[in-house]
């Protein structure tokens, strides 16, 4: 009898690590879940939009129908948003299957993926998951080092995944960087710039990616709803690229990969500005309002250019796991953050004014 299943390279993988819902916080710690604060998954503090939750109503009419397999109506408010043709995006059941589309797709087994440490858990998994070579190169101050990342580039490389901004980290690259960095890559190896939490971003730090998907045909650009479109049940993220790179993903990509409800949410999102900018406004708030704390509790912090921080809360390898446990006792989930190689730090989302309050309180109580 056989002993071990499946290949080598798939059972060598670590299942990914979400963060703990609510209820099972509820259960192991005997709290009731109406008093949890869960700041761990980066999730939308305002939760589903309106707009949205109106179109998922209308949608559920028709439930009983399989949804629409190439999502015609949803990449048509992409390609209106983002001027692009419709055949230049493909739909993903979160923007997490579209990273390990793309590694199926791109790299063969034994073929090499490069991406940054301290980066993204799915890149490492989608790698593993093909069988792929990893090139791991060292951070910078936290974030991606691009000249060391382009010169890690060697002639079995046929996929690069950058984050920016970064997660967990939170760091962010300029753009001029980015696409002096696009300049060197070989015109072989497909570049994937994840931008999960674009939106977040600043006025003066945007700018459209887009432009340079029109100019490189090997670059793709990742975007998911689940963040600042408040949409992470539904699982909607996109993927935006010229059409030969877009036409292999959908070769593989699995029919009806993103439900019905789920589209008509997304381009009811899509279109509600009302709704992001209360978010930018709420997240650039609670930004300061952790700082400050932090600078208060002589914490050190990585800055943050998504809707969470990296904050470092002991000098021990245990000290992660240690306050994280200290904080759950207490109601308030976050993200520890040892399976990155940061024992020592935790990732805490940005929430609501009265639930930053609180993991302040929380945390203030755990250090000490």
């Amino acid at each position: 009898m056989p002993t071990n299943f499946g290949p080598e390279h798939v059972r060598a993988i670590a299942p990914y690590q979400s963060g703990k819902p609510i209820a099972e916080v509820a259960r192991e710690f005997g709290l009731d879940e109406a008093a949890i604060v869960k700041l761990a998954s980066n999730e939308n503090p305002f939760g589903v939009p309106e707009s949205a939750k109106l179109a998922m109503l209308a949608a559920a009419a028709d439930i009983g129908r399989y949804p629409d397999a190439n999502g015609f109506e949803l990449k048509a408010a992409l390609a209106a948003r983002y001027a692009v043709p419709a055949d230049w995006i493909t739909l993903g059941n979160g923007s997490n299957d579209i990273l390990e589309i793309a590694a199926h797709a791109f790299v063969q087994q034994g073929q090499a993926i490069v991406y940054a440490q301290y980066s993204f858990a799915v890149y490492a998994l989608a790698t593993q998951g093909v069988g792929a070579r990893a090139i791991v190169v060292p951070a910078k101050d936290y974030g991606h080092d691009l000249a060391a990342m382009a010169a890690a580039i060697d002639a079995d490389t046929r996929l690069v995944f950058i984050a920016n901004p970064n997660n967990p980290t939170g760091t962010f690259i300029p753009a001029a960087q980015i696409e002096a960095f696009l300049k060197q890559v070989p015109a072989h190896v497909v570049v994937v710039l994840d931008e999960a939490y674009n939106e977040f971003l600043a006025p003066e730090q945007q700018y459209e990616s887009t432009a340079w998907v029109k100019q490189y045909p090997n670059l793709m650009v990742s975007r998911t709803f689940s963040k600042a479109y408040g949409l992470a049940g539904l699982r909607v993220g996109f993927a935006i690229a010229q059409a030969p790179l877009t036409e292999l993903m959908n070769r593989i990509r699995q029919p009806f990969n993103v439900n019905s409800m789920a589209q008509a949410a997304a381009i009811a999102a899509l279109g509600d500005a009302d709704f992001l900018a209360q978010g930018a406004r709420n997240n650039a708030a609670g930004y300061l309002q952790f700082t400050q704390a932090f600078d208060a509790l002589g914490l050190e912090y990585v800055p943050s250019y998504g809707n969470f921080v990296l904050v470092k809360v002991g000098d021990d390898d245990g000290a992660g796991a240690r306050v994280n446990l200290a904080l759950l006792k207490q109601g308030v989930i976050v993200r520890p953050v040892g399976n990155y190689g940061l024992p020592q730090w935790l990732r805490i989302s940005i929430g609501l004014p009265r639930e930053n309050a609180i993991l302040i309180a929380a945390l203030t109580k755990a250090l000490a």
